[in-house]
């Protein structure tokens, strides 16, 4: 489903060239939960946003990122789009992921408008609703603003937001991080669950080997933006 080679990202401050990831490889099949462990400065998040595009103005990228063939680095415009429909991301933190000014119905629709803007507004509605239920929140939930939700429950709202419009590929960029302890249990639960149900690939950034152990099929180790050891979770 994905598979990255070599890939390499610098970015350029006042002291020089900052090489933040050094050429690593991997493969993500479909169905597959590939970890990605590290200690903060690593390079995790930054391999993450390479490969979702999200560094083209900041930083120089090097090497291939192929989502189903598909070299996400050469994609532009409708072609780049229609690439987001099978890759999404939930971020760390979910508050400063979600639209303050926007309720949970709008920030829903607006993924689904944006990359599949064919689908009927009383289709649209029927998704969100049922994607709603599968992340364990209630309908009345989407005529509210995201300030009215506790953390759990925003990052609920970030995973639906994720999950609406159906892709094939999550990065999950430290999901639970920012959350306490008990909820995090129940965050990894609904991921364990959503993923064997809809058979879908995780990306999974963390630095918990708990979590690891949980979640991952395989696993790569990164330090000082490289790979320095990769295996099975089991290993």
């Amino acid at each position: 489903l994905l598979s990255v080679r070599n890939l390499k990202t610098s970015f350029f401050t006042h002291v020089g060239e900052v090489k933040a990831v050094r050429g690593i490889s991997f493969d993500v099949n479909q169905g597959e939960v590939l970890g990605i462990v590290g200690e903060s400065g690593s390079g995790k998040t930054t391999v993450a946003r390479g490969i979702l595009q999200l560094l083209r103005q900041q930083a120089k990228i090097t090497g291939s990122a192929l989502l189903n063939g598909k070299d996400l680095g050469s994609l532009n415009g409708p072609e780049l789009r229609q690439a987001r429909v099978d890759m999404q991301v939930i971020f760390q933190d979910p508050f400063s992921s979600l639209n303050p000014r926007m309720r949970v119905k709008e920030i829903l629709l607006e993924g689904l408008e944006s990359l599949h803007p064919d689908i009927p507004a009383s289709e649209a509605l029927g998704r969100i609703e049922g994607v709603i239920g599968l992340c364990g929140l209630l309908s009345d939930s989407l005529n509210r603003y995201p300030h009215e939700f506790s953390g759990g429950q925003r990052q609920r709202l970030a995973i639906a937001r994720a999950l609406v419009v159906e892709p094939k590929l999550l990065i999950c960029d430290e999901p639970t991080s920012a959350l306490d302890v008990s909820v995090q249990a129940q965050i990894l639960n609904l991921l364990n669950e959503i993923q064997r149900s809809r058979d879908i690939s995780y990306l999974f950034i963390t630095h918990n080997f708990g979590v690891v152990r949980y979640l991952a099929d395989e696993v790569i180790v990164m330090k000082s933006g490289e790979v320095v050891e990769a295996g099975s979770a089991e290993e």
